[in-house]
């Protein structure tokens, strides 16, 4: 019996395995995909907001000519830190089930494995599992959740449903690249967006170059089209949609960690935790990083999230 299993291999996850490998603890980190497999999937082009310091770990630094570094970069250092630790990471295998046994934890793969563990650290963050529009048409193959790289949308005309950074970065790049873009957001402003890229959207936006409509909400989803509900003066509209971008948020695995016997928020998917030690209302088991926040994804990045791994090491070795 390990003395940790840690899920997730995002920086999160990596930060409690490096403290757990200096208190001399057992621990494996299961990952469903690659190194920071989140970060990956990112968009192609993505320039992080935080700056190189901020997402080290281990105190290795993370040397860049860059202000602040690109997706590229950021996957190397990660990799790098895997690979100067010596870290003991199982990749691509999915945790399907966390048992609570009484003396710890077996978790389940789904291959059929399963790992025992005296303590279990959640560590998955949220990116996998996509906020839903909920209309008609959503499930249609011209409608995405996620958004990679703006080529394939060239020349096309495209509905971004969303009003925060994500959805801010993917108009932009879309429109450089040559689509027609109209950004749809229910509320009556734009969310808080990172300062260097608010004049660019309002400059945009200004002279007609992105449609913006705010205070408005997608009502169905056809091919070529999508039908709009204006709330500021209660009217329909149709335009067009070769391509739907709803990039409207996360959520974290719900059903992992109600299954392991977490309690969650039931409107914000907020778990039941320490905020001083990250145990949840289960024994023995903990969450760090991103999954803490629930839906409200714009609390915990990775410069916050990396710090939770001592506090949690600190208390498995003080419960020892």
């Amino acid at each position: 019996m390990l003395d940790i299993i840690i899920i997730g291999a995002g920086p999160s996850g990596l930060a409690c395995a490096i403290e757990a490998q200096k208190a001399s603890l057992s621990y494996l980190v299961i990952e469903k995909g690659g190194i920071t497999d989140a970060i990956r999937r990112f968009p192609t082009n993505l320039t992080f907001f935080s700056t190189p310091e901020l997402l080290e770990l281990g105190d290795i630094p993370f040397s860049t000519p860059n202000v602040r570094p690109n997706r590229i970069e950021v996957l190397n250092y990660y990799r790098r830190i895997v690979d100067y630790f010596h870290l003991d990471i199982a990749l691509h295998s999915r945790v399907v089930g966390i048992c609570c046994t009484g003396d710890g934890f077996d978790v389940t793969l789904a291959d059929g494995q399963c790992r025992s563990s005296r303590h279990v650290i959640i560590a998955t963050g949220y990116f996998d599992f996509t906020n839903r529009l909920g209309v008609e048409g959503e499930d249609l193959p011209h409608v995405r959740h996620f958004y990679d790289e703006p080529y394939a949308c060239s020349g096309t005309d495209v509905v971004v449903v969303g009003g925060r950074n994500s959805a801010v970065e993917a108009a932009l790049e879309l429109y450089r690249h040559g689509a027609r873009v109209t950004m749809v957001h229910r509320g009556p402003e734009l969310g808080s967006i990172k300062y260097w890229i608010l004049p660019d959207i309002e400059n945009r936006i200004k002279q007609g170059s992105i449609q913006c409509k705010l205070s408005t909400v997608v009502q169905r989803i056809e091919s070529g089209n999508v039908t709009l509900f204006d709330s500021m003066t209660q009217t329909t509209a149709v335009v067009a949609a070769d391509f739907v971008l709803a990039l409207i948020g996360y959520r974290p695995d719900e059903q992992l960690l109600r299954g392991a016997g977490v309690v969650l928020d039931d409107k914000t998917l907020i778990p039941d935790y320490d905020p001083r030690t990250f145990a949840t209302n289960v024994d023995g088991l903990y969450i760090a990083g991103s999954v803490a926040c629930g839906c409200e994804t714009w609390n915990i990045f990775i410069e916050n999230g990396r710090a939770h791994a001592k506090p949690i090491i600190d208390h498995i070795r003080e419960k020892a």
